[in-house]
């Protein structure tokens, strides 16, 4: 009779609780048995460890193996458990020396030829197991990801018998640690490519530097979508943090490949307006993370917002206040990050052209409050800056594109500098502010106390608003090195509040 205890991780959310991987030899009819709340791809795992034992010339037990995966409680999935149910086996049987496995956790699914095969959920491993004290040995397919985690020993395997060499002293597997990108790499658009637009390009800057979401409004082709994708052009470069945060998130999906040299550049999701509410925020009997949380410490851009389901865009509210999303199922719960910033886009009515020159728009009234209406009140009040986006004059594309035209690295230079005041004053982003936070850093004088007084009434804002007004007026004095919040700073604030003033009439 023997016993071999060894360490590994499952995966619920983005997070990755401790297992404990404990197998029992015992005299009997041959059985293997495995415990603990395992579903049907770790109950298949009996099969692939035995053909990767015989496979690799160990000797599989006769008598009776159980292997109990502690908690008992706690749901476990996937392949992951291969190498470590393996190698506690040949522990058990006195094949590996047991007493070097407290030092470690292992994880990595096996094939029948004993060759490791990669698995999803890397980094929340790697993060516990920094956390842990242990190092990590994983297959080489996993590693460099891995090895994101600054202070982590990972050793990467290309195979069973890699790893029993190792812990039997034989060929020590090595510290993986490649050479990470000096800077990340950007391949984003740049604003310079856009013709015209002033306006929304001072918008767009403006939400930049604040992380404050934003909707382009206005008739088709008037480059709403490119702006769109210029705005992560003009963001900050990821912090560490952050980036092995966006990085977890996308290891758990597994709907990317892991780039080492794109892991510092921010998020772009832009799903299409046909998208269910699971695929929005996540979901799934085995909950996934959805758009809003692979957006997360990135954009998420939303063109042709009324298209998309009424009850879809609801689910936008709660996770643009708290900046996570909680889903509940029957048996498991998740929590994942969501702080994305938004973008979205819409035509001024249901053909696009309500405004324009030619008089091409013929819908009515009626129409065009239905349209808008698909947008909930308290969806667009979460929204910090409403700006037009007007049909563009073809004098603007009867000449070369100006030479003066500022590129995204002149805009991102001013909004690192507006993003440096604020985490300065208090080390977060104006859009992050909270009311009482609000009270110390928003406040205005006399002269913009009675320009907010006159909005107040006119538009007829919420209280919602009347913050996010003030929070948008707050960077727009950063952008400008003020101290103190002037009224021509609040008067721009209160300019991007478009659809608060009403809809026009055809």
């Amino acid at each position: 009779m023997a016993l071999c205890v060894l360490h590994s991780r499952a995966r619920v959310g983005i997070h990755a609780p401790a297992v404990t991987v404990e197998v029992h030899l015992s005299g009997g009819l041959p059985a293997l048995s495995i415990v603990g709340l395992p579903e049907m791809a770790v109950k298949e795992s009996k099969d692939r460890v035995r053909g990767a034992l015989l496979n690799g010339r160990f000797r599989f037990p006769d008598g009776r193996v159980t292997i109990n995966l502690a908690p008992a409680d706690l749901p476990k999935d996937g392949g992951r458990f291969d190498l470590p149910i393996a190698v506690g086996i040949l522990g058990a049987s006195g094949q590996v020396p047991a007493n070097r496995l407290d030092g470690c956790e292992l994880i990595g699914e096996l094939a029948l030829s004993g060759q490791l095969r990669p698995i999803q959920g890397v980094l929340p491993i790697a993060l516990a197991a920094r956390e842990a004290g242990r190092e990590l040995i994983l297959p080489k397919e996993n590693a460099d990801e891995a090895a994101l985690v600054s202070g982590l020993v990972v050793r990467a395997a290309g195979h069973l018998m890699e790893v029993c060499e190792h812990l039997s002293g034989t060929t020590a597997l090595p510290d993986h640690a490649p050479e990470r990108p000096a800077e990340p790499v950007s391949d984003y658009p740049d604003l310079a490519d856009v013709r015209g637009q002033e306006q929304a390009k001072r918008a767009l800057e403006v939400a930049a530097a604040g992380q404050h979401s934003l909707l382009l409004m206005g008739p088709p082709g008037t480059g709403k979508s490119m702006l769109a994708n210029r705005l992560p052009g003009l963001l900050p470069p990821l912090s560490e943090t952050e980036a092995i945060e966006t990085a977890a998130i996308r290891s758990v999906s597994g709907r990317e490949a892991f780039d080492p040299a794109r892991w510092r550049t921010r998020p772009f999701r832009a799903p299409h307006h046909t998208a269910s509410g699971v695929a929005l925020v996540g979901g799934g009997s085995n909950p996934m993370p959805g758009e809003i949380s692979l957006a997360s410490n990135g954009v998420l851009f939303l063109d042709e917002l009324p298209e998309f389901d009424r009850k879809v865009l609801e689910v936008l509210r709660e996770p643009l206040e708290s900046g996570e999303i909680h889903i509940s199922r029957a048996a498991r719960q998740a929590r994942f990050p969501a702080r994305f910033q938004l973008v979205a886009a819409m035509n001024p009515c249901p053909c696009g052209y309500l405004g324009d020159s030619g008089g091409r728009c013929r819908c009515t009234a009626d129409q065009i409050a239905r349209y808008r209406g698909r947008i909930s009140g308290p969806l667009l009040d979460r929204i910090d800056m409403h700006v037009e986006v007007p049909r563009i004059e073809a004098a603007h594309f009867a000449t070369p594109a100006a030479a003066a035209a500022e590129s995204s690295a002149q805009v991102r230079a001013r909004v690192i500098q507006a993003r440096a005041c604020q985490h300065e004053r208090a080390e977060k982003v104006n859009s992050a502010l909270t009311p009482r936070e609000i009270d110390r850093d928003c406040a205005l004088d006399a002269a913009g106390r009675n320009l907010m007084e006159q909005a107040l009434a006119r538009l007829g804002l919420s209280v919602r608003a009347y913050h996010r007004i003030l929070k948008v007026a707050r960077t727009i004095a950063d952008l400008q090195g003020a101290e103190a919040i002037q009224r021509v700073h609040l008067s721009e604030a209160i300019g991007y509040r478009r659809l608060d003033r009403g809809s026009p009439t055809p």
